[in-house]
């Protein structure tokens, strides 16, 4: 099962810097920066923004809900967060359920309008592991642990999954630049190209001191990043390596890595809601060392162009 469900309600440590809670006028005035900010998602559903409008949250707001606000209760997590391309919205992805809507993103998609790509490539397609939207916002990308891949909305046409290969944890899915295209990354570090993808490498095969968590793509689509749940990254194709925690003392293993829009620089999540920014990317703020009724499970980037 994949590691950042397996975490469960961790006790709060410090991590990263730690920064104060904005005033209304700084939350303001973030928002309306055409700087690249970032959320948080916990498994509650929670959702913490950073330099980012927020939209709402999958917390359950009745006894019968479950994380993410479906029901009947089910698991325990969401387990991703996926954002409209242009920020006016992102999913929240359950592990059981699939994905809600918040802000722009469409919320006719389900998965009574999804096509699984690969069916057979299990007796049991699992539960959905992580998500990536589509470039009009109108669909998505689901990733069950052992490798079945879910187009919804105008996630079409169907650009295939690993059913050539087991995948014992599948734990991301990215799209590629033109959207005609996706990643499928494992925990043991493999990396399954389709469509427009370009496969330009992985740590398949290849030791590691901590299971991979998480995968980003570059700007151009010609390259990404992996990250370890020991905050170690492994770059490909065009992806620059600019730093990582591997080998540092971490109070939380990390469950995600997201780009900036420039692709010149990423951010981690650990579970207790430390957030970790090299290269390009902006910290703008963290959970860490602040109460969580559950664990960040994932992060995601918001963009939006400068105006004019």
């Amino acid at each position: 099962m994949r590691i950042r469900r397996l975490l469960g309600a961790l006790a709060i440590g410090l991590t990263a810097s730690v920064v104060a809670t904005p005033s209304a006028s700084e939350a303001s005035s973030r928002v309306s920066s055409p700087t690249p900010g970032y959320w948080l998602v916990a498994g509650d559903g929670g959702v913490f923004s950073f330099n980012a409008p927020f939209y709402g949250s999958g917390v359950a707001v009745r006894p019968d809900q479950d994380a993410c606000g479906t029901y009947p209760p089910s698991l325990d997590a969401c387990v991703g967060i996926a954002a409209v391309p242009d920020g006016s919205g992102y999913w929240l992805l359950n592990t059981a359920a699939g994905a809600q809507a918040f802000g722009s993103a469409d919320p006719s998609v389900s998965l009574q309008n999804c096509t699984v790509f690969n069916k057979g490539v299990a007796l049991d397609p699992g539960f959905f592991t992580e998500m990536a939207a589509t470039n009009s916002g109108d669909g998505y990308w689901l990733v069950t642990g052992p490798g079945y891949v879910y187009g919804c909305g105008d996630a079409q046409p169907p650009l295939g999954g690993p059913t050539s290969v087991h995948i014992d944890d599948s734990v991301g899915i990215v799209a590629t630049a033109d959207g005609k295209g996706y990643w499928v990354a494992g925990s043991d570090g493999g990396v399954f190209a389709f469509g427009d993808a370009g496969f330009y490498g992985s740590m398949g095969g290849k030791k590691l001191n901590a299971p991979v968590v998480g995968i980003a793509p570059t700007a151009d689509g010609k390259g990404y990043w992996l990250v370890a749940a020991d905050g170690g990254v492994f770059s490909f194709g065009d992806a620059a390596f600019f730093g990582s925690m591997g080998g540092k003392h971490l109070n939380a293993q990390v469950v995600g890595i997201a780009a900036t829009p420039d692709g010149r620089g990423y951010w981690m999540a650990a579970a207790d809601g430390g957030v970790f920014s090299f290269g390009s990317a902006p910290f703008d703020g963290s959970m860490g060392g602040k109460p969580l009724a559950q664990s960040v499970t994932g992060i995601a980037t918001y963009a939006r162009a400068a105006p004019g």
